[in-house]
């Protein structure tokens, strides 16, 4: 391998010798006005939240930035390995406050602020969330970045800057309503533009042979429709360390911005047709699917997040070794975020062999030495495929390249099982039928050296169910990562009064070490710790109050038992089954049924997809159930349900800390690992959950007398399928027979008839795969337990104690160092101490 030459440039020199950025409170006074009225063109006395926030944003930024450079120079001059995170999604969140604290400023911002007669939060209030991913998986991305960089390895994240993000959801009438999300309006003070790495993507065209200038037989993409991918770049600190590592975003761009000639002819439409076309590809995060179009559009922004990262990869590793690959695999991990990017493995394969001129086997031997595999879902549905034709249309090189791989993967198969023609067909990346599809779930499967689950019992039904022909084949590959949550965004910095309350019990290097959380068991025995661990959760309902006030019209009495469920509406994670038991408490209160009751407030949240109707109607249903409740004079405050809209990383912020009891109800089998739960029961939550995902090992880790388990167990749903009957359970349950009549005669749509037989007739269709009506039953009762349990207060808030304490096993510190340990090989790489001023 060609020796790479690691000396600093000229610039970086110049750079290093920069004296240090002050991180003194007078030093962040300074900037602030010196931003305020030079950069901004804006008075100290300006009205403008936004100028102000900007103001504070950029000198943050500035100190981000020094910092960066530093963390990149350090890593060229080690030669390091490099992981590239290539990822759909990444739900970010707000910058400012989380800057702040992994910087290590934030007391010295507070105080430079106050004596300008500014209020910190106020200022945090003004940035917008950057809503780009639409759930679990994109905040999941956010979180491994935050402790990538806190353990100082040198990962960079490749995603894609959409300009809406995730859209914003309103409820009229009961119903969910979408608006455009547009994060971007006032611009982004986190990102630098990198107009010197854009890459360019092509789409349409064919495929040609030629020989090359020696006389082998190449292959070529020519007459595509080629879009330009604009780098934006974001700095993602770590906890304290002087490490800033790097979100790289691509926006799509024309490579013309008008036809000049349709201009003057008068075409003015036909004019910037391909500017538009060409920005489509970012516009919108997730386009509807359902649609031709849709379906289109989504693979354009698989395989425009797949070429540009890799053209950008490859780039960069020929301005430090040329042309010579034989060490790239040694330095590169590619990690595929899920199945979306898996398009990575044949676009690899094609710049390879097309653009760097490689033999396939060579090509193929790095690439699957560089790919890495992680699913995230037990859905069939949700494991993409795509018509042949559409990759004919759109991708015809890498189809063929598609059918390459698939065509020596099987020759492979039939060795190992010679004449199983049905094995052949289960594992063929090209799946025949009325219409061919490929498998993109297998494509990853075969180009990559690692394949992992998110949680134990995940990674165990991946290899023996959906991808069990394949662990068969390479049990080598698979490997289990449970998920984890940043503590510094998702207890450090959400929940500040309780970070007190740790941090004068047993130091402060828990934020950085999580499982030190441990030492706070004893502490559970306290009756004064416990007063004050009390204290700090009422003083986060009495937050979490304002907000459901706020963004519902609904008063939540901060006494209740505060119930919340937050999360994207999908049938298996069962909100359904979550308003069945709202419906059964509000007949109790009905039937006079409420001696030694326990004042409840159910609080649910989060977004459908626009397409799925199902998940829409349940939010009707979620809602209309609400207004009856909350306007019955015989309920009064003994129960509260309230629907919040717009569920956004901002708004957890203030839900998980101020949450009593932490709803994971999905069906047994369904859930990949979840993260929410994590971050609730790190803020001392306690869990009523099935034996799914990662509810498993959290029951593991607090023990069964600190979670409340309900539920059929994955191989119990399995057998129950066989002999479902939910009518036969309704009938034998005179609890569940009354909250069925209530659906069935319209106590809850007096106005709109028939609006949920819809939902009726699911819970007692024999086929409902979700098993509603099977787990109503062990749900009640293990919610009689929770109320019982909750009029306890000294034993409930011991039970929160310990589950913070608990919950060191679910750090992404965790998560990432065992991702690095046995898929990433890399080494932490710390950047060269600054000069002190």
């Amino acid at each position: 391998m060609s020796k790479q030459d690691n000396s600093p440039s000229p610039s970086s020199k110049l750079i290093a010798e920069l004296p240090p950025l002050g991180m003194q409170a007078s030093d962040l006074t300074n900037d602030f006005l010196r931003h305020l009225s030079s950069t901004l063109g804006g008075l100290y006395n300006s009205k403008s939240q936004h100028d102000l926030y900007k103001a504070l944003a950029s000198i943050l930024r500035e100190r981000l930035i020094e910092r960066w450079n530093q963390s990149q120079l350090a890593y060229e001059q080690q030669g390091c390995k490099r992981v590239h995170y290539l990822s759909l999604e990444f739900l970010m969140g707000r910058a400012l406050s989380n800057a702040m604290l992994n910087l290590g400023i934030t007391d010295e911002v507070e105080r430079a602020l106050y004596e300008l007669g500014l209020r910190i939060e106020e200022l945090c209030e003004v940035e917008p969330d950057a809503g780009l991913g639409n759930g679990g998986l994109g905040r999941l991305a956010a979180c491994f970045l935050d402790s990538c960089a806190t353990l100082q390895l040198p990962v960079t994240g490749y995603g894609l800057r959409y300009q809406y993000g995730m859209f914003r959801q309103y409820i009229a009438d009961g119903s969910q309503v979408e608006a455009p999300d547009h994060w971007l309006r006032d611009g982004n003070m986190w990102e630098l533009e990198r107009m010197e790495f854009t890459q360019r993507v092509q789409f349409g065209g064919r495929s040609e042979s030629y020989q090359d200038a020696n006389g082998l037989q190449r292959m070529r993409w020519v007459e595509t429709q080629d879009v330009l991918a604009v780098p934006y770049d974001t700095p993602i600190p770590g906890f304290q360390n002087e490490t800033v590592n790097t979100l790289r975003l691509w926006k799509a761009a024309a490579t013309e911005e008008f036809d000049l000639g349709e201009f003057n002819a008068g075409s003015y439409p036909e004019a910037v047709a391909q500017k538009n076309a060409a920005e489509h590809i970012t516009m919108v995060l997730y386009p509807n699917d359902a649609s031709e179009n849709g379906k289109e559009l989504r693979l354009r922004q698989q395989y425009f997040l797949a070429s540009a990262s890799i053209k950008d990869v490859l780039r960069d590793w020929e301005e430090r070794h040329g042309s010579d690959f034989s060490g790239f695999a040694e330095h590169n991990c590619f990690q595929l975020n899920d199945t979306h990017p898996s398009v990575s493995v044949a676009e690899l394969m094609r710049q390879l062999m097309d653009d760097k001129l490689l033999a396939w086997d060579e090509a193929w031997a790095i690439t699957t030495a560089t790919m890495a595999y992680t699913n995230h879902t037990l859905l069939p549905e949700a494991l993409e495929t795509w018509p042949v034709r559409l990759f004919e249309v759109l991708l015809p090189r890498l189809l063929e390249i598609v059918y390459e791989i698939n065509g020596r993967f099987l020759s492979e198969v039939a060795q190992h099982w010679p004449s199983d023609t049905m094995r052949l067909q289960r594992m063929s990346i090209i799946e025949e039928g009325h219409e061919r599809q490929i498998r993109m779930a297998y494509l990853a499967l075969v180009g990559s050296f690692s394949v992992n689950g998110v949680a134990a019992l995940h990674t165990q039904l991946l290899q023996e169910g959906l991808f069990s022909d394949f662990y068969e084949l390479w049990p080598e590959k698979f490997n289990n990562k449970t998920n984890g949550v940043t503590p510094r965004r998702w207890l450090a910095n959400c929940n500040p009064q309780l970070r007190a309350c740790i941090d004068k019990t047993i130091g402060t290097s828990w934020v950085a070490n999580l499982p030190q959380l441990a030492e706070l068991r004893p502490c559970a025995d306290d009756a004064e710790f416990r007063a004050g661990w009390a204290a700090v959760k009422r003083n986060n309902k009495v937050r979490l109050a304002q907000l459901v006030q706020q963004d519902c019209g609904v008063t939540f009495d901060p006494d209740a038992l505060f119930d919340v469920q937050v999360k994207r509406i999908h049938e298996y994670k069962r909100q359904l089954l979550n308003i069945l038991h709202a419906i059964h408490l509000y007949n109790r209160i009905k039937a006079g049924d409420t001696e030694n009751w326990t004042k409840r407030c159910v609080l649910i949240g989060g977004k459908a997809a626009p397409g799925y109707a199902m998940a829409k109607r349940i939010i009707k249903l979620i809602n209309n159930v609400a207004y009856v409740v909350n306007n019955d004079p015989d309920v009064g405050d003994l129960l509260k349900v309230a629907f919040l809209p717009n569920y956004r990383v901002s708004a957890m912020e203030i839900i998980c800390p101020g949450t009593d009891l932490s709803e994971q109800i999905s069906t047994a089998g369904k859930e990949a690992s979840g993260t929410g739960n994590m971050k609730f029961m790190m803020n001392g939550a306690i869990t009523i959950g099935t034996l799914d995902g990662a509810n498993i090992e959290i029951r593991e880790e607090v023990g069964d007398e600190n979670f409340f388990l309900f539920g059929l167990t994955a191989d119990e749903v399995k057998v129950r399928a066989c002999n479902y009957d939910p009518n036969g359970i309704i009938a034998a349950d005179p609890d569940f027979a009354r909250v069925m009549e209530m659906l069935e005669c319209g106590h809850f749509s007096q106005f709109e008839a028939g609006i949920f037989d819809w939902i009726v007739s699911t819970i007692r269709n024999p086929g409902d795969m979700w098993m509603t009506a099977a787990d109503f039953r062990s749900y009640v009762d293990a919610q009689e337990r929770v109320a019982e349990a909750y009029r306890d207060q000294e034993r409930w808030t011991r039970m929160s104690i310990l589950n913070t304490a608990s919950s060191g096993r679910f750090s992404t510190d965790r998560t990432i160092g065992e991702y690095n340990r046995d898929i990433w090989k890399s080494n932490p790489i710390a950047p060269a101490p600054r000069q002190q001023a």
